[in-house]
């Protein structure tokens, strides 16, 4: 009889030796230990400019923008869509960044970016020709340098398909391709976007979402708002935040004389994959002044008005701290105190990170003050 094969047994091996192996068979780095360096845990966040925004993105900690994730910024018309992108620009700069802005509206103004703090020689400006040349270009930029790149889209929703550009004005004729180019296309750009700890900053639109069918009017009121871009999209960001206005009496910020220079900005986090889905913030964005940007001092006051610390009296609030520090004062003279007095904005910014940040990440007091927007109306 013929003999049988000796069979071996697989012997015991190194978790090292099986990622070795693993990434041998993938011909790069895909396999991460991660207690190490590895590409899913993100190291470091890009300010948003707006400080209270920054404390609700990630539990437990002061955030931002996170680097080698997507991220949306979407909103109604004349939210601050832009205005925010060029703030994060320019904090993405001083972080020593490299920018790079597709604009499908050809509407970017430079000496706004300027205004906003950006350095325009190290921002690389393109017009967004197609959803195909944005996510192409995408692809080039990060396989060209090992620099760190931050990319900004403004944006999505206003960015044709080649298949728009090049046919007819009936849109039937080509229905849901942007949806189809943007899955494929992100499906190949996520992970060398972590890889390469590049961040991708999406601006979108938001549009109200016109229903049909028996709960029409419940989809309505519980889901009001869509994006365009499909769902691949949506999959693909690691944060949402969307920006709506505050109601009509107070949408606009007025100087003396009653002209209008800034906007009252609702914020929301609609989507995080950092625990903080559903949070809530309000600022304003100046722009009809010379100081262009988001009012970021200014906001932390009704950061921490529900603080046990501070208290009121007709017109005059207490800045009481457990430590015995007590200082009076006046809203209307928050931000000239801020600015001038050191000690009290390094105890505000102490007590917002303990309201915001901290009774969040502990859980204390009442779950509807983290998730009752700052009209008074919880939310859905």
């Amino acid at each position: 009889m013929p003999r049988k094969a000796k069979q071996t047994k697989a012997g015991r091996v190194s978790m090292q030796d099986l990622m070795t192996l693993v990434n041998k068979k993938a011909g790069r780095n895909v396999a991460h230990d991660l207690t190490g360096e590895n590409p899913t845990a993100v190291k470091e966040w890009i300010s948003t400019g707006s400080r209270w925004l920054d404390s609700i993105i990630c539990k437990g900690q002061l955030a931002g923008i996170p680097v080698g994730k997507v991220t949306e910024i979407a909103g109604l018309t004349s939210t601050g869509k832009s205005y925010m992108a060029a703030q994060i620009a320019a904090n993405a700069q001083k972080q020593g960044k490299l920018v790079v802005y597709f604009d499908s509206e050809s509407a970017i103004d430079p000496t706004f970016l300027e205004a906003a703090g950006c350095d325009l020689a190290r921002l690389m400006y393109i017009q967004a020709a197609s959803v195909e040349f944005v996510l192409e270009t995408i692809e080039e930029l990060l396989g060209a340098t090992d620099e760190q790149l931050v990319f900004i889209w403004d944006s999505l929703a206003f960015t044709p398909a080649i298949s728009d550009v090049e046919g007819d004005y009936n849109p039937q004729s080509s229905m849901a391709m942007k949806a189809r180019i943007l899955a494929k296309g992100m499906s190949k750009l996520t992970i060398p976007i972590a890889d390469k700890q590049a961040t991708f900053l999406v601006l979108n639109q938001l549009k109200a979402n016109i229903t049909s069918g028996p709960m029409a009017h419940i989809m309505a009121m519980t889901t009001p708002y869509m994006t365009p871009g499909g769902k691949a999209m949506i999959y693909s960001y690691s944060l949402r935040i969307w920006l709506t206005g505050r109601k009509a009496k107070s949408a606009f910020v007025l100087d003396d004389k009653g002209f209008r220079i800034g906007s009252e900005v609702k914020v929301k986090i609609e989507k995080s994959r950092f625990g903080t889905q559903g949070r809530n913030c309000a600022f304003r964005i100046m722009w009809g002044t010379d100081e262009v940007g988001i009012n970021d001092e200014e906001s932390w006051f009704d950061a921490i008005k529900s603080s046990e610390c501070l208290t009121s009296k007709g017109a005059w609030y207490t800045l009481e701290t457990p430590d015995g520090y007590t200082k009076k004062f006046q809203p209307s003279k928050w931000a000239e105190i801020i600015k001038e007095d050191n000690e009290f904005k390094e105890r505000v910014l102490r007590l917002m990170d303990e309201e915001v940040i901290q009774r969040f990440d502990q859980r204390s007091g009442n779950a509807e003050e983290f998730y009752e927007d700052v009209d008074g109306e919880e939310n859905e």
